[in-house]
């Protein structure tokens, strides 16, 4: 009886992964599937430089770092191979993505892909991944319904937007019993995608089972010319908070149309995306000041994570921008791959997906607040712990969990 892999393949076709001969050492292949090109390209290109840059530390380019396998000289179970990253850009199109991922496989030979920014872009890359039987990481993306498809093959090692949410709302709890103004009324405002759509049911529930009252449920057409009306219907509604779930272009375009109305919310809580990136605060300056965002990463957090000022500096010599949640992200993400590539000492599929079942990395060999990383039978990080980030002075500033937190929240809730 032939394989599934045989039947979708044919007997006649070359494995699905890579080890190439180089000069001093074999090779493991990796692809990557971002936009490269399009609207969302500045985050593509930032994801290919920090994964590149993972990769020279693993193969040894550059000083041994405090982490996972930053010690250099390639992958050890594996005589010393190194790693080799190809890129394909899917432009932020689901199709672009399925059609790019299956080329990576059938022609790059691909031992896995990590990916992709988007969760629409994920889903289709995925099904892809799980139809030719090889692993999909799951760098930063969040949609939690990627999770609840039945896939063998898929692996988050981020946070997605249902632990992301919960951590909102501990937040708001808390900061309400600090300061005795906890929110009592919210706004929804998200795109018409996967990542909007699924990001405002978590939203929405958490916020009626804590009691809270939504004011305005607003969904809009991603990449809209204008955000004028829903502005407006924002300003009406006036909740405590704003509760935003969109990428950077649009980001950018509702903080400027509420500016523009002479609308400022008394708080605004974003699912990060758009509002995590630098090409966020350039483009709305000073309106961007006390903007909070669920974050992966906290960039000030040194004193756990002592190698991020060395990998920080070496990515900003490149990108001349900080490490942010998605870039983190990324970093962590080619992290596990590597990983779980080095442990299983093969580059069969099976093999490594049963290296990626049994990952169990500690939070302090990662760049990451998280306790760790450990999957759960689904492909989510059992581990991972999002911290509260805001914007002071220009930067992202950690204002939550309170014990790790490197500056105090402004909040002007109930003021």
């Amino acid at each position: 009886m032939f394989s599934r892999r045989t039947a979708l393949l044919g007997a006649a076709s070359l494995p699905l992964f890579s080890i190439r001969r180089a000069s001093a050492a074999e090779e493991v292949v990796i692809g990557a599937v971002y936009p490269l090109t399009g609207n969302s390209a500045q985050v593509g290109q930032d994801a290919k430089a920090v994964m590149e840059l993972a990769a020279e530390i693993i193969n040894g380019t550059h000083d041994r770092m405090p982490l996972l396998l930053g010690e250099g000289g390639g992958l050890p179970k594996l005589g010393g191979a190194k790693l080799r990253l190809v890129f394909a850009d899917h432009q932020n199109d689901p199709q672009k993505a399925r059609a790019e991922a299956e080329r990576l496989i059938t022609q790059d030979k691909v031992a896995m892909i990590i990916g992709s920014f988007s969760s629409a872009t994920a889903a289709t890359i995925s099904q892809v991944t799980e139809r030719y039987e090889i692993p999909y990481i799951s760098a930063d993306n969040s949609s939690p319904t990627l999770t609840q498809r039945g896939l063998k093959w898929f692996f988050r090692p981020s946070p997605n937007d249902v632990t992301f949410t919960e951590a909102m709302f501990n937040f708001y709890k808390e900061v309400g019993a600090k300061t005795g103004r906890a929110p009592q009324t919210v706004s929804l405002f998200y795109e018409d995608s996967i990542f909007g759509i699924d990001s405002s049911n978590v939203q929405r529930k958490m916020a009626t089972d804590a009691g809270m009252k939504i004011l305005a449920d607003i969904k809009y057409r991603a990449n809209s010319p204008t955000l004028s009306s829903e502005a407006q219907r924002l300003k009406a509604a006036n909740a405590d908070v704003l509760m935003p779930s969109s990428y950077t272009t649009d980001a950018i375009l509702i903080l400027r149309a509420m500016n523009e109305i002479g609308y400022k919310p008394k708080a605004i809580m974003a699912q990060a995306a758009g509002f995590q990136e630098s090409a966020f605060i350039n483009g709305v300056g000073a309106l961007a000041e006390g903007v909070m965002s669920r974050s992966s990463f906290a960039g000030d957090a040194v004193a756990m994570r002592p190698a991020i000022p060395a990998i920080n500096a070496l990515y900003k010599a490149r990108q001349n921008k900080d490490l942010n949640d998605n870039t983190s992200r990324e970093f962590t993400a080619f992290q596990v791959a590597a990983d779980a590539i080095n442990r299983a000492g093969s580059t069969k599929a099976t093999d490594l997906q049963k290296a990626l079942q049994a990952t169990d990395i500690p939070g302090d060999q990662t760049l990451m607040p998280w306790k760790g990383v450990k999957f759960d039978a689904a492909g989510n990080n059992l581990l991972g712990t999002p911290v509260i980030q805001q914007i002071t002075s220009g930067a992202y500033r950690t204002v939550w969990p309170f014990d790790v937190a490197s500056t105090p929240v402004v909040w002007n809730v109930g003021q």
